[in-house]
């Protein structure tokens, strides 16, 4: 018979007793439990002790947590957690330092736990760490344990970021601004400063002003990997905290520096590879950046628009209208840059040699010849945005920096007849669009993902050079298509597709870009159409659909093998919080024998640790139900916002022991989520329902069936069998095998 629900078989431990097996009734008050357990042992004063977990992050028992408790678990008894805050509180404050040193390594472990951090700070314990910092006296170890106590301390919210004081903050900020200083406290030194960025207005602009970008950039190209990680968290913090304004002066005295080619050459090529951390910064880096071109892409050419930086109210109405005619003249320049560039001869001609009448005509005609539908009036093309004054940019941008490519397209379309000149202005502002929607300008930077372009950070102008090889894509694609104007589209389609197929392969620089977006012509991408068509109609013939459904069966159980492999390998899983994305690291694997869940928290740097080392367990047999996106209980607690859409993505939740407790996930990429919700479905026994479950099964029937189907390769498969012949009218010619020689 099963042990009642309340009641949980545990083992307590002490140092120098033998250990004690007990039930524990999770009913009877937990003071009630330590006074048992300590007249087991004969202690006295219950209250001075509590229970502990002997592995993990060794928490101490509440009765806030005591529901956790599972059975088979290994505590300890030890002193209560306002009875280690009160000998932490002195032993800080020891003139030996050993005593001090050690106090501070201890309070910097518990502090991790909230029980003990709650007990610490109400005895004004963080006044004590204040002071330390403050003096100035504290060097090398006994620092880092210092700042990594208060670290910890302040993770668990208590106390607000804003109430640090000037003199404690610009003493973190002379642990990053000096040159002799141990690397662990200045990597606790930028991930305070890190933390304070996001928290308000003042903060930012004090650490803004205190840490100078080039003392960043000094830390980001250090050797020590995990220093380099940490400034590079400093700087997409300042970024994402500034205003549009400042994150501009940032990235353009970034690009003064070359980071983007150091950090090209020195960490996406680094010998070393690339960490999760790292390539998520790298991300965001490149999101932010792409998103300046936000402000022009939404802005409309029209100067009737009500789309402006300003209005009338902060200018007021004679010096905002003066500033409207400025721009709207800066513009309209820009456009007739782009004519004079490429009709730069034929409008040499002095002002008096043709009448205003004859001059306006001979424009609306060359900027017809550029591609603009309203050539009359070409400002009006523009009014659409996106992509707005963006496109003007581009093309302005490829007129400048690639003359002879520029005057090549025009002209060589000019000498063709109208019906099949490729609109070099109506290309431009389509394929601007394009490039935004592939490149997700204008969307806000994902908590989790890791995906960025390498070519990115290998020059400074990467959306305008992009564009530059782009635009004579789609022209090299127009002559090879034969298009006319009612095929624009088409050709835009095209090239999108050459742009999207380029990009998946991940090219490593704008060099090797260019080289296989051309490789990949027409001809080419209608073979590859061609291949993905005939396979999809070999694919639906009956007699082949009929193959597939027996095939199926075997190989989803070759699916759900690997599903479960890959949990007995296991995954590192990061703990998001509400105000980092940073934070602690946890490690989930599943036993070989697919019974047990096993899990843990893990220091950085650590990639698959034994099983031995991961001391929560959850039995496969207590697991009720999977819940996934917003069901789970951890993504309901954080607030809704476009922010957290991507965790939503990513948030899976394992039910257990009697659907009360849940262990809560957050993939590190939706190909990870995909393998654990389908391994946790078939160790509950039901179906596998991701995206990738399909993926995979259609390759692998895809494979398959190629290999079946090598011996009818050309021969047409009909959709109904043949006919069975009659019977023949006697059997005559068959042998007779009873009369075979013995």
């Amino acid at each position: 018979m099963p042990p009642p629900k309340d009641v949980v078989k545990i083992a307590i431990q002490m140092v120098g007793a033998i250990p004690q097996l007990i039930d524990l009734q999770q009913t009877k008050p937990l003071a009630s439990v330590l006074k048992d357990v300590c007249d087991a042992w004969s202690l006295p004063n219950a209250e001075r002790y509590a229970l502990q977990y002997t592995d993990g992050r060794q928490t101490y028992i509440t009765e806030s947590n005591r529901g956790e408790i599972k059975n088979g678990s290994i505590l300890r008894l030890t002193t209560s957690p306002d009875q280690e805050a009160e000998m932490l509180y002195s032993g800080i404050q020891s003139n030996n330092m050993d005593m001090k040193t050690d106090s501070l390594k201890k309070l910097a472990s518990l502090s991790q736990d909230v029980t003990f951090a709650q007990e610490f700070i109400n005895r004004n314990g963080l006044k004590q760490i204040f002071y330390i910092v403050e003096e100035g006296n504290a060097t090398g170890e006994m620092l880092a344990h210092t700042l990594k106590a208060f670290m910890e301390l302040m993770e668990h919210d208590f106390v607000s970021w804003e109430t640090l004081s000037a003199t404690f903050i610009k003493k973190i900020v002379s642990y990053v601004n000096m040159n002799a200083v141990d690397a662990s406290v200045q990597q606790l030194s930028l991930s305070i400063l890190e933390n304070m960025v996001p928290t308000s207005r003042f903060l930012f602009e004090l650490v803004k002003k205190e840490v100078t970008l080039d003392r960043l950039l000094t830390h980001l190209q250090v050797t020590n990997a995990q220093l380099q990680l940490k400034a590079m968290a400093l700087l997409i913090a300042l970024l994402l905290a500034a205003t549009d304004a400042e994150r501009q002066e940032i990235m353009d005295y970034l690009r003064e520096k070359n980071i983007r080619q150091f950090i090209h050459k020195n960490i996406i090529h680094s010998s070393e590879p690339l960490a999760d951390e790292m390539a998520h910064y790298l991300y965001v880096l490149q999101s932010v950046s792409l998103n300046l071109c936000e402000r022009r892409m939404r802005t409309s050419m029209d100067p009737y628009s009500q789309v402006w930086e300003c209005s009338p109210c902060q200018l007021g109405p004679a010096v905002f209208h003066l500033w409207k005619q400025r721009r709207v003249k800066e513009q309209r320049e820009l456009l007739q840059s782009l004519r004079q560039t490429a009709f730069e001869s034929e409008s040499e001609a002095p002002a008096g040699t043709f009448s205003t009448e004859r001059r306006r005509s001979l424009c609306a005609k060359e900027f017809r010849k550029l591609g603009f539908v309203n050539n009359s009036n070409p400002a009006e093309d523009l009014r659409r945005a996106p992509p707005g004054l963006l496109a003007l940019d581009n093309m302005v941008y490829f007129s400048r920096h690639t003359p002879n490519a520029y005057s090549r397209f025009v002209l060589e379309n000019s000498s063709r007849e109208d019906k099949h000149e490729c609109p070099f202005a109506r290309s431009s502002i389509q394929l601007t669009l394009i490039l935004c929607e592939i490149l997700h300008v204008g969307e806000p930077c994902s908590e989790t993902a890791q995906a960025f372009y390498p070519m990115f950070f290998g020059q400074d102008h990467f959306f305008e050079d992009l564009f530059c090889i782009c635009i004579q894509l789609v022209n090299k694609t127009w002559k090879e298509m034969r298009a006319t104007q009612e095929d624009f589209d088409k050709v835009l389609q095209v090239v999108r597709e050459q742009i999207t197929r380029t990009l998946s392969l991940k090219p490593t620089s704008l060099e090797l870009f260019k080289t296989r977006v051309n490789a990949l012509n027409y001809s080419e991408i209608l073979k590859l159409r061609q291949t993905e068509r005939l396979h999809q109609e070999e694919t639906l013939a009956v007699p082949v659909l009929e193959l597939r459904e027996r095939l199926k069966p075997e190989l989803l159980e070759l699916i759900r093998q690997q599903r479960l492999l890959h949990l007995c390998e296991g995954t590192l899983f990061r703990k998001i919080s509400s105000r980092r994305r940073q934070d602690k690291l946890w490690y989930c694997r599943l036993s070989p024998n697919h019974k047990v869940l096993h899990y843990g928290d893990v220091e950085e740097g650590v990639h698959s640790p034994p099983i031995e080392s991961l001391p929560e367990k959850i039995p496969v047999a207590d697991m009720k139900m999977l819940l996934v996106g917003k069901e789970c209980p951890h993504t309901k607690e954080k607030s809704s916002g476009k922010q957290n859409k991507d965790v939503l993505e990513l948030a899976f939740s394992i039910v257990y022991d009697m659907e009360e407790y849940c262990l809560n996930f957050i993939a590190p990429t939706r190909y990870e989520f995909c393998l654990w919700t389908d391994g946790l479905n078939v160790l509950l026994g039901k179906g596998m329902t991701s995206e990738r479950t399909q993926t995979d099964l259609d390759v692998l029937l895809s494979m398959e069936l190629k290999l079946r189907l090598l011996d009818l390769e050309n021969i047409s498969i009909p959709d109904t069998p043949p006919p069975v012949p009659k019977p023949p009218s006697n059997l005559n010619f068959c042998y007779d095998f009873s009369h075979a020689e013995q």
